[in-house]
């Protein structure tokens, strides 16, 4: 999905949490590590939680049942040292740890557990995190047991049901602090709104190294609010901050040259670049230019026609990989391994277009009657590697005869014109993928859905190949094993491919910036890449130290 930043939840302008009681290890201290959010957090509540600020938060603090390990892809016990899913994906039920503590001491127990189901799923506190689960009409019943079991029934199957509650991080039913009561590493120590969020370390937290030593070895995270990125970048240079999980390609190899060590490219991400041409029948648009958007030929030849990995290696430095559509191959078990690699064939997309009534008179397309082919792609202004993947792509469309202009408006100008008067002829825009399971796609691939960009919340399928979309990703979230998702998955994968409602570009690397004064840091393609791992990292001998001095 188009990653799009809500407010849902006010915060108190600064409040501070005094130190849970605990018997803190006098083990050796880990220092303080810090690095910057990118925005101003909107929730700290764990099942409000839509942008990235808030997610921070989140994932440093909140307890799970579940752990999806972002290095090897594969699910961990948390909170939960087993589960086990039955009835057809509708049940899941837990086996908890026992002995454990909220960051307050208030006691951890399957009430808590069962406290938070209830109220993700409460339809009154609208949960971003609670849309996965709701998989058909009906309440979801919980049962406890016992202290450490608990019983979850869904009213439908839940697809991956196991792998969202990698999501869900657990509240107390009992504790007087609410949400702040936490059972991650982490817990909210101070806020000062439009400054930083200070986290201390949890001493409550149930997890030891090897050796038995209770982790995390750090003491305290300071997570400074900074939106300008070349500020957050020389930050890191002057040693001001340890980390930056998430650098453009202009960036990392600025850095790269100054601090090799510092310089972090774990590979392709889950993030894409991708095209898309207006399919909305009621868009003012011509119908020359209604009809070459809506042929399957028209887009798989420009598709064609787009040399990508140019794109990947003049844009991005390369730093990028060729797309080959809704799913990156850095998505382990998901990806389509049977697809085509995307080839650059201009004078296959010029055949492709004769047979769809095109002529080429050597250097201008023309349609069946006789109009210039010519469009423009809009994109958010200010991002330099869009446009500039426009120009490269209009170079490259100029060699079949169509003409691209390129048009950058503000993120709310060009949001208006794509989700409500559709007032665009095609638009450049990236999709931000922070899940492997294929029902985080469901509302891009439904052809009700709102992120249905091409055509948006249509009424009954425009086309017999969405239509068979819907099927297959219906038939995907409702299916009891993982092969039968697969098999319906790699479908959608391929029929995108031969439609081409978007065409995808590339896959952007995982570049990240991290001070060789972090011990114990595991760059990983997802998110949050720099510091999955972060109750295993501490400082070495000189925890000032970034990049330079």
């Amino acid at each position: 999905m188009i990653r799009r930043a809500f407010v849902f939840f006010a915060l108190a302008l600064v409040f501070r949490w005094p130190t849970p009681v605990s018997a803190e290890s006098a083990g050796q201290s880990g220092g303080e590590l810090r690095f910057c959010l990118r925005g101003e957090p909107k929730t700290f509540n764990p099942l409000l939680v839509e942008e990235d600020a808030s997610e921070t938060v989140r994932y440093l603090t909140g307890g799970v049942l579940i752990r999806l390990n972002r290095q090897t892809q594969a699910l961990e016990p948390g909170l939960a040292v087993s589960w086990k899913v039955s009835d057809e994906g509708r049940k899941i039920s837990f086996r908890l740890r026992s002995g454990l503590h909220f960051s307050d001491g208030t006691p951890f127990t399957s009430e808590d557990v069962a406290y938070t189901v209830k109220a993700l799923m409460d339809p009154q506190l609208h949960s971003p995190t609670g849309d996965s689960f709701r998989s058909g009409d009906g309440q979801v019943v919980v049962h406890t047991p016992s202290a450490d079991a608990v019983i979850v029934i869904f009213p439908a199957p839940v697809a991956g049901l196991e792998r969202l509650f990698d999501q869900v991080a657990i509240l107390s039913a009992h504790s007087p602090k609410k949400e702040m009561a936490v059972l991650g590493p982490f817990y909210v120590a101070d806020y000062a709104p439009g400054s930083y969020v200070l986290l201390h370390r949890n001493a409550n937290y149930w997890k030891k190294d090897k050796e038995g030593k209770p982790l995390p070895y750090l003491d305290s995270i300071r997570l400074d609010i900074q939106r300008n990125r070349d500020i957050e970048l020389l930050r890191f240079r002057r040693g001001e901050i340890h980390l930056i999980s998430s650098l453009d390609a202009d960036s990392f190899d600025r850095l790269q040259k100054e601090s090799p060590a510092a310089a972090h490219d774990a590979g392709p991400g889950l993030d894409s670049e991708f095209i898309w041409f207006n399919q909305v029948l009621s868009a003012p648009l011509s119908d020359n230019k209604k009809t070459w958007f809506r042929s399957a030929e028209f887009r798989k030849a420009v598709s064609m026609a787009i040399n990508r990995a140019d794109l990947s290696r003049i844009v991005f430095g390369g730093h990028a990989r060729p797309a080959f559509g809704p799913v990156s191959p850095a998505n382990h078990f998901w990806f389509n391994s049977a697809l085509s690699v995307p080839q650059y064939d201009s004078a296959g997309a010029l055949r492709l277009l004769a047979r769809a009534g095109f002529r080429f008179d050597g250097s201008t397309l023309r349609d069946s009657s006789g109009n210039r082919v010519e469009f423009t792609v809009i994109t958010n202004s200010g991002n330099k590697s869009r446009e500039q993947m426009v120009a490269m792509i209009q170079q490259d469309l100029s060699q079949i005869g169509i003409k691209v202009n390129l048009v950058t408006l503000d993120f709310p100008s060009l949001i208006e014109r794509i989700t409500r008067t559709y007032d665009y002829e095609a638009c450049l825009l990236g999709l931000v993928n922070t899940d492997l399971d294929p029902n985080s796609q469901m509302n891009v691939w439904l052809s009700s859905a709102e992120n249905h960009q091409w055509n948006p919340k249509q009424s009954k399928p425009a086309t017999e190949w969405e239509a068979e979309l819907d099927r297959l990703m219906r038939a995907q979230s409702s299916a009891t094993t993982d092969k039968k998702r697969k098999a319906d998955w790699d479908r959608v994968q391929q029929i995108v491919a031969d439609q081409r409602p978007f065409i995808y570009l590339v896959n952007k690397d995982a570049m990240s910036a991290i001070s060789p004064a972090v011990v114990g840091s595991a760059p990983s393609v997802l998110d949050p890449h720099a510091f999955w791992n972060a109750e295993v990292l501490r400082l070495g001998p000189d925890p000032a130290l970034g990049a330079q001095e």
